[in-house]
């Protein structure tokens, strides 16, 4: 291969390393054209599959900031760069190997972090992100239901208090706020009126009190003349 083709074949490949999910490598010996035609279609769009020249593999992984995939990438190697759900893949490869044995998973990257062979089975272990979604999305409509069914309460309890207080008022509207200060704005009103006639009271009673002390002088008077007589 040419310099410049080498130079973009790294290029590619480290581009790959650093935008990709993860990376898994694998060794093929021994699969037909048509394995591998099958091997790309079990994995969807979730992975891109091609054969990689070990060397060059080495140099794109270095200038990805990966370090550790020398002991990987020896014999015929072919990398799985997934761009979707990471356990799909490894499932899928891992099925497939079981399938056609030819199939080697050496290991892999994730996250910049090498993996071996039985780090990347166990990836094919875990549950989908589909999966976990919805068991993300099912944990949450259940909060939100104890949460409604925590504010529903109180709020029914208070909607039977207000049908009730509505139904009291209809036979007794003196029930509702307002109607008990009437009265007191009619006592006031009364209040000068009640006085007005306790004035009049002690008006009226002025003249008999006159008439009482002049009665008492005269009586007075009457009882020194007749001590006089005597």
């Amino acid at each position: 291969m040419a310099r410049p083709d080498k130079a973009a074949a790294v290029s590619e490949l480290k581009e790959k390393f650093s935008s990709s999910e993860a990376a898994v490598l694998t060794e093929y010996r021994g699969l037909t054209v048509s394995d591998l035609k099958e091997l790309r279609r079990s994995l969807g769009e979730n992975a891109t599959y091609a054969v990689a020249k070990n060397t060059l593999t080495t140099i794109a992984a270095k200038d990805a900031g990966i370090e550790g995939l020398d002991e990987q990438l020896t014999g015929p190697t072919a990398i799985a760069f997934i761009n979707g759900d990471v356990a799909t893949v490894a499932k899928g490869l891992r099925d497939f190997a079981k399938a056609n044995p030819l199939l080697v998973i050496k290991g892999g990257v994730m996250d910049g972090k090498v993996l071996d062979a039985n780090e990347v089975k166990k990836l094919a272990d875990l549950e989908s992100r589909e999966v976990l979604l919805a068991k993300m999305a099912g944990a949450l409509q259940g909060s939100l239901q104890q949460a409604v069914s925590l504010f529903a309460a109180p709020l029914s309890q208070a909607a039977r208090a207000l049908g009730a207080l509505e139904s009291a008022a209809q036979a007794d509207p003196s029930i509702i706020a307002g109607a008990g200060q009437a009265p007191a704005a009619d006592q006031d009103a009364e209040e000068p009126s009640s006085e007005a006639p306790a004035a009049d009271a002690a008006t009226d009673a002025a003249p008999a009190a006159d008439q009482a002390a002049a009665a008492a002088d005269a009586d007075t008077t009457d009882a020194a003349d007749a001590a006089s007589d005597k």
